[in-house]
């Protein structure tokens, strides 16, 4: 399992910006367990950076 591929392949989801012949290689390699975790660590990390934004911006 290759972790920096992980975080890579979730990173492009979350932009949106991926070409479908590397999507399909990945889903081919990847551990769907790992994509998920990565997954919902990226959500607490992009939702945490939108509370502490807000908090900042309204103080």
């Amino acid at each position: 399992m290759n972790i920096g591929r992980t975080i890579k392949a979730v990173a492009w989801s979350f932009i949106g910006i991926r070409k479908g012949s590397e999507s399909q290689q990945d889903m081919g390699n990847l551990n769907p367990f790992a994509i998920i975790a990565v997954a919902l660590v990226g959500v607490a990390l992009f939702v945490g950076g939108l509370i502490a934004l807000v908090g900042w911006v309204a103080k």
